[in-house]
């Protein structure tokens, strides 16, 4: 099943959340030895961008939301089951006798 967005095919996990943001997925989560300079710059973009896009913090959580609700069981391994029915409550039974 291939999955285009907007005209692109999404490959990979990281092409379908960079084409569903609109930005690099490094935008958000940075990368692993950048300097404190490229973290400020990579923050500062962040913000403007944000600032541009007020609603896209709960549209992206709405999206993921929605993927997970469809994919559920295929992300979690969920294997459904028959009906839930309660469990039956046991009593406590006083036991009498001699030690």
């Amino acid at each position: 099943m291939r999955t285009y967005i907007g005209g692109h095919e999404a490959v990979s996990a990281n092409d379908f959340v960079e084409l569903a943001l609109g930005t690099p997925v490094e935008l958000w989560l940075g990368v692993e030895g950048e300097t404190e300079e490229e973290r400020t710059a990579r923050l500062a973009a962040a913000r403007d961008i944000l600032a541009e896009n007020p609603n896209m913090p709960d549209d992206v959580s709405r999206v993921a939301a929605e993927v997970i609700e469809a994919y559920a069981p295929e992300l979690f391994n969920v294997i459904p089951v028959g009906p839930r029915r309660p469990a039956a409550r046991r009593r406590a039974t006083a036991f009498k006798g001699a030690a």
